[in-house]
């Protein structure tokens, strides 16, 4: 049995996290969401996931507007590819940051 890298257990947790967000995002409010959503950007923030960390402030402000039930599935698949890329520098961060503002402009 392989062990898992330091990086490839915390792209685990959060996997499960926006999993099980994903999960309640179409029955849960967005004030109930918010919490877990800040959980997930701190665990990023700490663990230098910076694309995730951008996308992760995105969600909050589509939560903190409104934004619930079915529209979050695309929200958290965005985050979803923030955890899994591969790339954690300004351009990488930029890129998820212009998906998002076109969700947001929508």
């Amino acid at each position: 049995m392989t062990e898992l890298t330091d990086v490839e257990a915390v792209r685990a947790e959060l996997a499960a996290r926006i999993a099980a967000l994903d999960v309640r995002a179409p029955y849960a409010r967005a004030s109930d969401l918010a919490p877990e959503v800040d959980t997930i950007r701190a665990i990023a923030h700490r663990h230098g996931f910076n694309p995730a960390v951008t996308v992760a402030h995105y969600l909050d402000f589509a939560l903190s507007r409104g934004e619930h039930g079915p529209l979050l599935h695309g929200w958290l698949s965005v985050l979803r590819d923030a955890v899994s890329n591969e790339r954690q520098d300004v351009a990488a961060c930029d890129a998820f940051a212009a998906a998002c503002a076109v969700r947001i402009a929508h």
